[in-house]
């Protein structure tokens, strides 16, 4: 897969992390690596620059991961509320992975982020796209992974089959 032609964005307060992630983009072959320090300084960055994919911290100083991501997918005057986000974190409890998800972040990553970790992400990015939703509390890549092979009507859930 070539990856040369992508404009990633990474979104990240620690300095360190973010040279640690633009090395190993570098290695796969990106050449076009724009960096932020927070939310609100990527958002600023994606209305100058058109970014394919973006990579941010969960938690950070200023405009934190999960409510930068909330406005980039539901902020009326977001720059590109399609863009797929990658989220790394220190802290991969549930509860974080769960909000991380609802706030429409596509994948998930652990620190500490490996090579294969990343281009794992970002191949399933770019060869495995998700549709996006839209409903009352939602817009973002849709949550289901799975599809089930002999589902043969409007509902997925079991509870959805109880309500009616």
């Amino acid at each position: 897969m070539r990856f040369d032609p992508l404009k990633i964005l990474l979104v990240d307060d620690n300095s360190h992390m973010r040279l640690l992630l633009t090395e190993m983009l570098r290695a796969i072959g990106v050449r076009h690596i724009f960096e932020a320090i927070d939310g609100g300084e990527a958002l600023s960055m994606m209305r100058r620059v058109p970014i394919d994919i973006v990579i941010s911290d969960l938690k950070m100083g200023g405009l934190g991961g999960i409510d930068f991501v909330n406005l980039l997918r539901r902020s009326p005057d977001s720059p590109n509320p399609f863009v797929p986000v990658i989220m790394i974190t220190g802290h991969s409890t549930t509860r974080r992975v769960q909000d991380a998800r609802d706030a429409g972040v596509n994948e998930f990553l652990t620190k500490p982020v490996t090579g294969r970790s990343l281009v794992h992400r970002l191949t399933l990015l770019i060869d495995q796209p998700r549709d996006y939703v839209r409903c009352a509390g939602y817009f973002g890549p849709d949550r289901r992974r799975r599809t089930a092979s002999d589902h043969n009507g409007p509902w997925r859930r079991a509870e959805d089959a109880i309500a009616l």
